[in-house]
């Protein structure tokens, strides 16, 4: 079974849907089951239903209540199933403020039914409509539900629900999310080893509390010295031309950001007389720049790694002002009368989660990481996906499929860098026999950008599950108007996708991955 994370996504609410002929269970993302018809799992066996639909409210309890159970007659995409609704308390309302059947959830649980999986979806223990952003915190249950337990009890209710209906017959579940559903599927691993055979984590916030502390850190500097939207092509021009080469092809994308020595102090150009122009920055902004590709440091350590290149715009030469093709503008900089993202999220974080007790009235920009760090405490230790010690999930056969975008404007995709490696030092060379990451150039945040940011990750790690085979690579394809434009190999960090020296650079078959 898996869990699909929502852009507004919040654990209590959930619903079923059971497939006539399933087994499996899972939800998706947009591009999963992509490449489905082409693996070995297309013809598999599917389990028969023991229970009539219409029976499993039956099933409702103290904690949990069954709604609905409707059958679904079949449609020419989509086999006959059935359709449940439920709740887990304390929460009672709908799905985060959506209607149970917007479009893109529909979608996607039609595509996994196509494929005989069951398919379970929830948010994460609160309304996001009626207690938007941090505000639901005030409630101590459903911060925890956000924080960890949502998804464990949401997925021990709808294997229940599967088991009753399947009489037993339940093989495997899978977890599919990205972002807030990334650290979700991070956690799951982490807490509860049993609950998911595998898990496809993609962005996830899995440092949340120091991506908040990194938040306020570049909001400060901005606040003191902003940076204006069309000075993101100026930076985004600079940072291309100094590093797009670096992997041997000019093709618009940064392989690997790290490998770049971008220094704004020396590579950007300097307004003349520190007087503020449209295609200079002054050294106030200059040091705006440093902050934030320097990240944040407690006592000369760092708790929180600098931003790296790519993400400042769309592309080179591209993204109009305002525009959200430019990466930093909806999330650093803002827009004229609209403020950055980093804002809002940063703010309701400090004012209602940070330190246990909510406090609407605290300036979260006052925030000083060397006094009040340790204040934070109890909340990155229910919050944060940071325990590198996956050795359960590991010894009970569990598998990973991570992928974070190298130009996420929204989350650091250090974070998935860091993390790993911290799990590799951990449990060992043994890691990337259950854990692979896979970086993805040019990616914005789960999806977009100028990268080859479509493809699917759920089926490579359904075979890994199932077939014990180990994803070498990923094919990814840029997709411009309905037209693949590029197609790429996603290789498993640290490989990264390396030209053979000829044939088209848009051509995954021109690259194979190494180090």
């Amino acid at each position: 079974m898996a869990m699909k994370r929502w852009r507004r996504i919040g654990g209590a609410v959930i619903a079923v849907v059971l497939v006539t002929g399933g087994g499996r269970a899972i939800a998706q993302n947009s591009s999963q089951f992509r490449d489905w018809k082409a693996s070995v799992l297309a013809d598999a066996a599917q389990a028969k239903p023991r229970a009539a639909c219409a029976t499993l409210v039956a099933l409702t309890g103290y904690e949990f209540s069954v709604i609905t159970a409707t059958p679904v007659p079949a449609s020419t995409d989509v086999p006959e199933h059935c359709r449940v609704t439920g709740q887990i308390q304390p929460e009672i309302r709908g799905y985060a403020g959506e209607p149970l059947d917007a479009p893109g959830r529909v979608a996607s649980v039609r595509r996994g039914l196509a494929r005989g999986f069951a398919v379970a979806q929830m948010n994460t223990g609160h309304d996001a409509g009626a207690e938007p952003l941090g505000t639901f915190a005030v409630n101590s249950q459903k911060f925890l539900d956000y924080a960890y337990r949502g998804l464990h009890v949401t997925a021990l209710t709808a294997k229940k629900i599967l088991q009753t209906y399947y009489d037993g017959a339940l093989r495997h579940s899978y977890f599919d999310g990205c972002s807030t559903g990334g650290r979700q599927g991070l956690i799951s691993a982490q807490r509860f080893p049993d609950d998911f055979d595998g898990i496809v984590a993609g962005a996830p916030v899995l440092n949340f509390s120091g991506t908040m502390i990194d938040y306020a850190s570049n909001q400060r500097a901005l606040s003191a010295a902003p940076i204006a939207p069309e000075k993101l092509k100026v930076v985004a021009d600079a940072v291309y031309a100094k590093c797009d080469a670096i992997d041997g092809v000019t093709d618009g994308l940064i392989d690997d950001p790290r490998r770049c020595a971008f220094k704004p102090s020396v590579d950007l150009p300097r307004c003349a007389n520190d007087a503020d122009g449209p295609a200079c920055f002054t050294a106030a902004q200059l040091r705006t720049l440093e902050t934030i590709y320097s990240g944040v440091k407690r006592n000369g350590v760092e708790i929180f790694p600098g931003w790296p290149v790519g993400a400042e715009i769309g592309a080179p030469g591209a993204g109009a002002p305002g525009s959200t093709a430019s990466g930093w503008m909806p999330w650093f900089v803002g827009a004229p009368n609209v403020r950055p993202i980093q804002i809002s999220f940063g703010e309701t974080f400090f004012k209602y989660m940070a330190f246990g007790k909510p406090n609407p009235s605290y300036d979260w920009l006052t925030f000083n990481v060397d006094a009040d760090l340790d204040k934070l405490q109890w909340t990155r230790s229910v919050l944060d996906a940071t325990d590198p010690d996956l050795s359960r999930f590991n010894a009970r056969g569990g598998k990973i499929v991570g992928y974070f975008g190298w130009a996420d404007p929204a989350l650091n995709p250090m974070m998935g860098v860091n993390y790993y490696e911290s799990v590799r030092q951990t449990v060992g060379p043994s890691t990337a026999d259950f854990y692979r990451l896979f970086m993805v150039p040019g990616m914005f945040h789960c999806s977009g950008g100028v990268g080859a940011s479509t493809f699917d990750a759920l089926t490579p790690l359904v075979e890994w599950v199932e077939k014990s085979v180990a994803p070498r690579s990923i094919v990814g394809s840029r997709v411009v108007d309905g037209t693949v434009v590029r197609t790429r190999p996603l290789c498993p960090y640290p490989e990264v996708a390396k030209y053979k020296g000829s044939g088209s650079i848009d051509e995954a078959a021109s690259f194979a991955c190494g180090r």
